[in-house]
């Protein structure tokens, strides 16, 4: 018998297991595949996704894999350039963009030596309820059948999670997904971090990430797919091309694909109701918004921190565990909702009036750039960076048109 059960050992499920077995709890974490294993990722990781990383003591473990750090951010929407790199958040003064194959063991691994037991391997078959409140799992590992239980078993599990389907776990707010990605790895480039959105709604980005290697990713809208998987090379370079040339030089010159493409068409944008009677929902099982910000991996991290206090109160009866667990989904709604709708807004590969305003006006004054990057680095606040009284100071300062002076979005 264990106190909590976790589903899914990845970038939401381990760090939430070792938080809980750092406590004394006994805790199980599986997942169906064994490590080091690839998956779909943006790779990046936010300040503040790193400061979680460093204060839980796995910063250097990450830094080990060679992966290289990042101190210049280039973002550009069409003829609109935000360039430059914030302060120091946390006291983190660099980014990092690991692959999953080197980021995921390293959490593994810190579940294991912090007390949880993991089963990799584990292919989960069924969530067991009784009485209307989840108790437990069934899977197999190997040619066995095996059985573990829990007074709380946790959905980690990735958008497609399996415990939500077994729940019913609703969606209550929900967004179509508007593009797809291809993407992969390449040597031959030094371009650094580099996120642009050209015309005729497509992008391209790349960051460094181990062994040497740069991931290049490309967006297009979901009505192209068909056309560009009959020739993903040629339409990134295409891609790349069309919103910068020179580099579209130097990927014809110099790039070479080293791994296949990963294709994904993306999820839908959600929160899904993510507590109930025994169980409770983390990462993309409970809440996923379009990669494009690539908050995926921090917001993990942040809401796997949050849940673990949760548990922590209705174990020790602090408070009952049905309110620590609709308190845990009050407070990850309150910190996300605003990040979910920019993603949402500007994954559209275009911006609104309001959004072309404020970068437009950011991207002509220093100091607001890196106000910017440090509200995507998790330093400055959405309310602080979309502030209207500031806006008006930033437009005023300067000239934007005063037809252009969109204070609120619409």
């Amino acid at each position: 018998m264990y106190d909590v059960i976790v589903v899914g050992a990845r970038v939401a499920g381990s760090p939430l297991a070792m938080l809980l077995a750092r406590r004394g709890y006994r805790v199980l974490v599986v997942d169906r595949v064994t490590f080091p294993s690839d998956t779909v990722s943006t790779h990046y990781i936010h300040q503040a996704g790193l400061a979680h990383l460093r204060d839980w003591g796995l910063l250097d473990r990450v830094l080990a894999t060679g992966c290289p750090p990042v101190r210049h951010l280039e973002f550009t929407y069409t003829d609109i350039v935000l360039s430059g790199f914030p302060d120091p958040i946390k006291g983190i003064d660099a980014v990092y963009c690991p692959r999953r194959t080197a980021l995921d063991p390293i959490l593994v691994d810190a579940a294991r030596e912090a007390g949880a037991e993991v089963i990799e391997g584990f292919a989960m078959t069924e969530v067991l309820i009784e009485d209307g409140a989840v108790v437990g799992i069934r899977g197999t590992e190997g040619d066995r059948d095996r059985e573990f239980r829990a007074p709380l078993v946790i959905g980690a599990d990735g958008a497609n999670s399996t415990v939500a389907k077994a729940v019913d776990a609703q969606m209550y707010r929900h967004e179509p997904a508007g593009c797809f990605i291809y993407y992969s790895y390449y040597s031959g480039l030094d371009w650094g971090m580099q996120h642009r959105t050209g015309f005729g709604e497509q992008q391209f980005g790349s960051w460094p990430t181990n062994d040497g290697l740069s991931l290049l990713a490309v967006m297009r809208r979901r009505d192209r797919f068909r056309d560009f998987r009959s020739d993903p090379d040629g339409g990134v370079q295409e891609i790349v091309e069309a919103i910068d040339s020179e580099r579209g030089a130097q990927l014809r010159d110099a790039g070479k694909r080293v791994e296949p493409f990963r294709p994904m068409l993306y999820p839908d944008n959600y929160f899904r109701r993510s507590h109930g009677r025994g169980w409770a929902l983390v990462g993309d099982a409970g809440y996923h918004k379009d990669p494009f910000t690539g908050l995926g991996i921090t917001d993990a991290f942040k809401h796997a921190q949050l849940l673990g206090e949760r548990i922590h109160q209705g174990l020790t009866g602090e408070r009952p565990m049905d309110e620590a667990l609709e308190s845990y989904e009050l407070e990850r709604d309150a910190m996300s909702m605003h990040s979910f709708d920019f993603t949402v807004s500007i994954s559209e590969l275009s911006l609104t009036p309001y959004y072309d305003s404020v970068f437009r006006a950011a991207g002509r004054s220093p100091a607001y750039t890196t106000k910017f990057l440090a509200h995507i680095g998790g330093g400055v606040s959405a309310e602080e960076f979309f502030d209207p009284d500031a806006l008006a100071k930033l437009y005023a300062e300067v000239d934007l048109p005063v037809a252009d002076r969109h204070l609120m979005p619409v």
